[in-house]
């Protein structure tokens, strides 16, 4: 497994964060992958801008929150991953994924971890009406085809948020846990 540049020693993870209502809790994951020696960037999607505080998650890990994309004459801000989660993975982002649609940083990201074989974890946060539509468990059968970990929330109700209390931030790890020390 490579290891952060800037940071010898430690490996990195990438957390791509996406819009839902619990986005604003990611520093629970951040700090948990701390705690457990990784070097940590984040990925938002454009909407997830709006449900973090992208301030105090700069100041936590250290780096700018990637969104966009940069000219290839700008320097990369954040090191090569070596892991990378998705949470809380939308029922929009799961399945332009899987469908291999690369409109965001995120979405591109994702994408091209297949090709790297970077291993990847799935916490999906979405309702039961959009798990109940068809594309939402070809996208997952299809992302497990392609080696990606997911997560084990259930969907919470429409109209109604929730389930904050049932996502466990730090499965992601769990999930990314015995892949990466495989690899190493």
């Amino acid at each position: 497994m490579t290891q952060s540049p800037d940071r010898p020693g430690k490996p990195f993870l990438y957390v791509v964060v996406c819009a839902a209502g619990i986005a604003g809790d990611v520093a629970r994951l951040i700090t948990a992958a701390q705690d457990q020696g990784w070097g940590v960037g984040v990925v938002a999607t454009p909407q997830a801008l709006g449900f973090i505080d992208a301030t105090a998650i700069e100041g936590q890990t250290g780096y700018p929150i990637r969104s966009a994309w940069r000219l290839p004459s700008e320097p990369r801000p954040l090191p090569p991953s070596d892991a990378i989660a998705v949470a809380p993975a939308t029922f929009n982002t799961i399945n332009k994924w899987a469908a291999g649609i690369s409109d965001t940083l995120a979405l591109g990201i994702l994408c091209e971890a297949y090709g790297f074989g970077i291993p990847t974890a799935a916490l999906p946060y979405l309702n039961s009406a959009q798990a109940a539509h068809p594309a939402y468990q070809q996208s997952l059968a299809r992302l497990r085809e392609m080696g990606v970990l997911i997560g084990s929330y259930e969907p919470h109700q429409p109209k109604a948020g929730g389930g904050a209390d049932r996502f466990r931030w730090e499965e992601a790890l769990e999930l990314l846990h015995p892949v990466v020390e495989a690899r190493r």
